[in-house]
């Protein structure tokens, strides 16, 4: 058994899909616009596994998304081989930070507001 399938509710799919592409640097991978269908994958595993970019019109996502954004938790975590790199990159984009990289452990973790609603963790081991 594998993980083939992930998502993360947003609240508008093109601009999620603007930002998970040209900030976070994952590509396009399926669109089915009739069932609001989008996903996107790491460029480093094209057939690995897709994160879906969900739309969160059902209320209980909404409410969700807002309980966990507000206790500062993030939705998805995606693993970064440097991350003081990447933060700094991301910051001349505009991308917010709610957590510089911070030493927890074993790992090194940032966290982002993705623009659509969501906390995004940066993890490098």
């Amino acid at each position: 058994m594998r993980i083939v399938l992930s998502s993360v509710f947003v609240d508008d799919q093109a601009k999620a899909l603007k930002f998970y592409t040209q900030v976070l640097g994952f590509v396009k991978k399926t669109e089915i616009p009739a069932i609001k269908w989008l996903t996107v994958v790491s460029p480093e595993d094209p057939n690995g596994t897709e994160l879906l970019l969900e739309p969160d019109a059902h209320p209980a996502a909404k409410a969700f998304k807002k309980a966990i954004f507000a206790d500062g938790i993030p939705a998805t975590s995606f693993a970064v081989q440097d991350i003081q790199k990447e933060y700094e990159r991301m910051k001349k984009l505009g991308v917010v930070f709610n957590m510089p990289p911070t030493q927890t452990g074993p790992v090194t973790v940032a966290v982002l507001d993705d623009t659509c609603g969501n906390l995004t963790q940066l993890a490098q081991k």
